[in-house]
């Protein structure tokens, strides 16, 4: 049995994604922006462990949210599936890119990270000089390209974590609207998969995923001087050092 958690569990690809990991006998927490929400959370997935609230928008509730995660002792897990899509660059930055870096550098760090990047980031520049002045220059493809950087830097400095990046392609979902012609159940196996299989694909880092499938991505995220300059940038913002080594 694994313990995971995972960010925007209340509804969506990280619900479904609670729901099977707890079908599967896994210890699961789950995370919503708000008490009411988590209620419903609670509700929605059967015998989830519990859930924590943070508002991710929020850096201050982000810091705090981790302190909560860090409370209930060590993950094998952390799936960073909370996200925005159709929303200001004030949001996006703050829920996809600077909550994910925030998380990550204050939560113990777990054996296994899944980063939710989209197949858009390959339209998506890193703008980090904008990320550092002007968020509303920032779009939704950045900001998933943003997740990837994460991911790469993660896996670079981190040998011992699992740092991986997913795609879950155009889902039917809230975010992804009715019209949606990618496979709903491939969306959100491949983060369940990453956290928790024993075989040896999954037992990687670095990579990036679309449907349990390695696939190529946007070279800029391979590159060390932008995973460098956009953890310094997060730190800049945000007042949280990436710790460069997770012992």
């Amino acid at each position: 049995m694994a313990r995971i958690f995972i960010t925007g569990s209340a509804d969506g690809l990280g619900q479904l994604a609670a729901k099977q990991l707890v079908n599967e006998g896994h210890e699961v927490v789950l995370h919503a922006r708000n008490d009411a929400r988590g209620k419903e959370a609670l509700a929605a997935v059967l015998g989830a462990h519990s859930v924590l609230t943070g508002d991710l928008s929020s850096i201050e509730d982000t810091k705090q949210l981790a302190d909560k995660v860090n409370r209930l002792g060590a993950f094998d897990a952390v799936i960073h599936n909370a996200g925005v899509y159709q929303a200001s660059g004030d949001l996006i930055v703050k829920v996809n890119t600077l909550a994910p870096y925030i998380l990550t550098c204050l939560i113990k760090p777990p054996k296994r990270l899944v980063y939710m990047s989209s197949g858009m980031h390959t339209g998506g520049q890193s703008k980090l000089d904008l990320l550092a002045t002007d968020f509303s220059k920032i779009s939704y493809s950045d900001s998933k390209l943003h997740d990837l950087i994460l991911a790469k830097a993660v896996a670079r400095f981190w040998p011992d974590v699992y740092s991986n990046a997913v795609d879950p392609g155009w889902v039917p979902t809230k975010m992804g609207g009715a019209g949606a012609t990618d496979n709903l159940q491939k969306g959100y196996e491949t983060q369940t998969w990453l956290a928790v299989s024993d075989g040896t694909d999954a037992q990687v880092s670095g990579s990036y995923f679309y449907h349990q499938k390695a696939r190529p991505y946007h070279d800029l995220a391979d590159d060390i001087n932008v995973q460098d300059e956009f953890l310094k940038t997060c730190e800049q913002l945000t007042g949280v050092k990436f710790p460069e080594s997770n012992a």
